[in-house]
């Protein structure tokens, strides 16, 4: 049997999710990945789908507020931080 594409997608990016480079994005993203991509309509996916290629380094400082993040991501990783229960700095 075969995932229809939006499944196959989706089983793509939690395996993308859960195995990072870095324990603690593993972490982060691998909860947040599993609770809440089925639910994100198809252009929330393709921005979680780009922000996977950024390198976990500067993923973890941009989640955690540590560095201010690009605009372009502050939305979505400040709604992956609340899951996680990361309190990102002001």
């Amino acid at each position: 049997m075969t995932l229809d594409p939006r499944e196959a997608r989706l089983k793509k990016l939690r395996m993308r999710s859960w195995r990072r480079g870095m324990k603690e994005m593993d972490l982060i993203l691998g909860p947040y990945a599993d609770s809440a991509l089925a639910d994100l309509a198809d252009a929330d996916l393709d921005a979680y789908e780009r922000m996977l290629d950024e390198n976990d380094q500067d993923l973890y400082l941009w989640v955690t507020g540590a560095l201010p993040c690009p605009d372009r991501l502050s939305p979505l990783l400040g709604r992956i931080a609340a899951a996680a229960g990361v309190a990102r700095a002001s």
